[in-house]
């Protein structure tokens, strides 16, 4: 099909997505930015279309019919997955395909700071992995049930939509359920994992105050549960999680999530030098001093509490981007670029004699 054709070609040039719409040519994110490969034609509405159902299961293109959107996956043995995203927009349908490698990447492949591999040794607790969309906290986590899988002997049960990367049992018993296709939704496939003795929950996404609600309980109740959010910082996370909740509510969150939140991982991803991407990641270990300020309502308090806790495995967005730097994997302007703390980021630059050139 001429489709899995542009998902091979979407691999072969190293490419993260590939993006299909009416009246422009097949388009492509190689390193964080939108090129086209070759001078292909503009596709027709039509060819689009034909596509872009060629690869829908039955059930997503009755739902497509009537939502004008869906999600699914979609498998090219020996080559990747790809997670989908089918649309309408003004010139006809749409899609958008995120490569999905076959091979999950290790935890030292990637890099992932001790501090990280450190939660996943944790017996009960919620760990939060955040960040913007596209910034691989879905091979973040992925590279963490993976060391789990290498040196635990435990049940994990995954709930995704869709699944993503395929785990096979290692040392670990894992059940990977699709939201939609396996499970309604995923507060109610979080209310049964409670049944089916897991040791370690992974949650896709939070997307509602139910689900959040039952992801705290879990976490209190003896299980790892990992999960991820939509939010730049660990500060910001936490945050989010207790504003979900109404005002009535919100001091009795706090003191549950002081007690089940072990950690937070926020990371973006920057342009490595030589080609490729390098992620940076802000940590927050959750420590008696953390846990006080939830308590209290302090949160904006979190970062000196990590800036004072690198020998506890902590780290802040810019002390991770400065060291990038320092390591000369990251041009200085393209850290500077990420960072959400500009001023103290040039302030941290310098300490380490390094200077920001002009633009």
């Amino acid at each position: 099909m001429k489709i899995e054709q542009l998902f091979r070609q979407t691999v072969e040039a190293g490419c993260s997505d590939l993006h299909l719409a009416a009246e422009k040519p097949p388009l492509f994110r190689r390193e964080g930015e939108m090129v086209s490969l070759g001078d292909a034609a503009p596709l027709s509405a039509s060819e689009v279309r034909e596509m872009l159902l060629s690869i829908a299961p039955q059930e997503q293109s009755i739902l497509f019919g009537t939502e004008n959107d869906c999600d699914f996956s979609y498998e090219i043995p020996g080559l990747a997955r790809f997670r989908c995203n089918l649309f309408m927009e003004h010139r006809g349908m749409g899609g958008v395909f995120r490569v999905i490698p076959a091979h999950i990447a290790s935890a030292e492949e990637l890099g992932l700071p001790e501090g990280i591999l450190k939660f996943c040794h944790r017996s009960k607790g919620l760990v939060l992995v955040t960040g913007p969309t596209g910034s691989g906290k879905s091979t973040t986590l992925a590279a963490m049930i993976d060391h789990l899988n290498q040196t635990r002997c435990a049940h994990i049960i995954t709930i995704e939509d869709p699944i993503e990367f395929v785990h096979t049992d290692k040392k670990c018993v894992i059940h990977q359920r699709e939201v939609g296709v396996h499970t309604r939704d995923f507060k109610s496939a979080l209310r049964a994992a409670l049944r089916e003795d897991p040791d370690i929950v992974l949650v896709g996404e939070m997307r509602d105050l139910d689900t959040v609600a039952i992801a705290i309980q879990t976490a209190e109740t003896g299980h790892l549960v990992l999960a991820t959010l939509h939010t730049n910082t660990a500060t910001s996370s936490v945050d989010r999680i207790i504003d979900q909740f109404p005002p009535s509510q919100q001091n009795q969150i706090r003191a549950m999530l002081s007690e089940s939140l072990v950690g937070v991982v926020a990371q973006t991803l920057c342009r490595k030098k030589g080609g490729g991407r390098v992620a940076a990641f802000e940590i927050l270990q959750v420590n008696s001093a953390v846990r006080n300020l939830i308590r209290e309502g302090k949160t904006f308090q979190i970062p000196s509490v990590m800036q004072t806790g690198r020998t506890q495995g902590m780290q802040t967005l810019n002390d991770a981007l400065v060291d990038l730097v320092t390591q000369d994997l990251v041009d200085p302007k393209d850290a500077f670029r990420k960072s959400l703390d500009p001023v103290e980021f040039k302030e941290l630059l310098q300490r380490k004699g390094k200077r920001l050139e002009p633009a």
